[in-house]
C-alpha cells in the first residue's frame, strides 16, 4: 500500500480519456511523476498540456500497448527518467461486440492484443523493475492496477470477444496478486472492474487499426454497439469516481474495485450455478424487457 504519493512516479495507459485521465489529474494534485500513454495522439497531446500545467514532472509517449517493442521502449524510457514506477496503471482497452461466432480473426486479434496483451506487457515488464527497487530499499512501496470489467465476472451476450479478454485479465490479476505475496511484502496489485461509465471505452472503433477499415460491422455488432452507447450514456457513476476509487484502494491495498457493487448479485447468481452445476442463468433476469428486444432485434435478421 502506498500512504504518500508526492515524488511518486505512476505509468498510466489509456491516459488520453477515461479513467487513465482522471487518475493523472489526481495523481498531479499529490504532486506524483507521471508517465501518460495513449495510441491516440491528439487526446495525448491535450492530456500532456494540462497536466503539465500543474507543474508536474511528465513523460508523455504515443503507444500501442499491444506492441512488445513499443512498451519495452516505453519501460526503458520510464526507467531511465524516473526509476522504478510505484503504481502502474494497466489501462488502455477497446471494446467489441456482436455474436461470438461472428467476430473476424482481426477482431480478436485486436481486442485482445490491446486489453490482454496490453496488461501482460505492463505486468512482465514493470514488475521485475518494481521487485528490484523494493530489495533495495526496505521502505518501497508499488501497486499495479489492471482494468478488467464486470464483463471480467460475468458473461453478458453479444460480447462475447470482450467478456473473453476482461476474463482474462481478472484471472491474470488474481494470479498476480497471490504471486507477488510469494516474493514480496511491498508489491501489491489490485483489478478495477467498472461497469457501465462513460470513459469513451464505447467508442473504441475510432482507434481499430486501418487494416480492418474494410470490415463492415454485422447486424449483431450493430445491435450490440447501439446498447452499450445508450447503457454507458446512462451511467449515473463518472470516471473521475472510480480513478477516487482506485487511489482508495492503492492506499488501504485493497484488490478488488467495483464501481457498481449492486452488479455483485449478478456475481453471485453466476458462481451460484457453477457451484451448483447449473446452467447458465438468463442474464436478463431482473431486466426481461432487454432481453426481449435483443431476441427480436437478432433474429429479425
Amino acid at each position: 500500500m502506498i500512504q504518500d504519493f508526492k515524488g511518486k512516479t505512476a505509468v498510466l495507459t489509456g491516459a488520453g480519456s477515461g479513467f487513465g485521465l482522471e487518475c493523472a489529474r489526481i495523481g498531479a494534485q499529490r504532486g506524483m511523476n507521471l508517465v501518460l500513454v495513449d495510441v491516440q495522439q491528439d487526446a495525448l497531446d491535450k492530456a500532456t498540456a494540462e497536466i503539465e500545467a500543474t507543474g508536474v514532472q511528465v513523460l508523455s509517449r504515443r503507444v500501442d500497448v499491444s506492441s512488445q517493442e513499443q512498451m519495452e521502449a516505453l519501460a526503458s524510457a520510464v526507467q531511465q527518467r524516473f526509476g522504478a514506477p510505484h503504481f502502474v496503471f494497466n489501462n488502455a482497452g477497446v471494446g467489441s461486440g456482436g455474436l461470438i461466432w461472428e467476430n473476424s480473426v482481426r477482431d480478436w486479434e485486436w481486442v485482445l492484443g490491446v486489453n490482454v496483451w496490453g496488461v501482460i506487457h505492463g505486468v512482465r515488464l514493470f514488475t521485475p523493475m518494481m521487485l528490484a527497487a523494493a530489495k533495495a530499499d526496505p521502505n518501497w512501496r508499488g501497486h499495479i492496477v489492471n482494468t478488467a470489467s464486470m464483463a471480467g465476472l460475468l458473461t453478458p451476450p453479444n460480447m462475447g470477444v470482450y467478456n473473453v479478454s476482461k476474463h482474462a485479465v481478472v484471472s491474470l490479476t488474481e494470479t498476480l496478486y497471490q504471486d507477488l505475496k510469494l516474493v514480496s511484502d511491498q508489491l501489491s496489485a489490485s483489478v478495477l472492474c467498472p461497469y457501465f461509465v462513460p470513459t469513451g471505452i464505447s467508442q473504441s472503433h475510432r482507434n481499430r487499426p486501418t487494416e480492418m477499415a474494410d470490415e463492415a460491422a454485422t447486424q449483431s455488432q450493430l445491435i450490440g454497439q447501439a446498447m452499450t452507447d445508450k447503457a454507458v450514456g446512462s451511467g449515473k457513476v463518472t470516471a473521475t469516481e472510480v480513478a477516487q476509487l482506485v487511489f482508495d484502494a492503492i492506499t488501504a491495498d485493497r484488490f478488488y474495485i467495483f464501481s457498481h457493487p449492486r452488479a455483485l448479485g449478478n456475481v453471485r447468481a453466476r458462481m451460484e450455478g457453477i457451484v451448483n452445476q447449473t446452467n447458465p442463468a438468463d442474464p436478463f433476469l431482473e431486466r426481461p424487457e432487454i432481453g426481449v428486444n435483443l431476441r427480436a432485434a437478432l433474429r429479425a435478421g
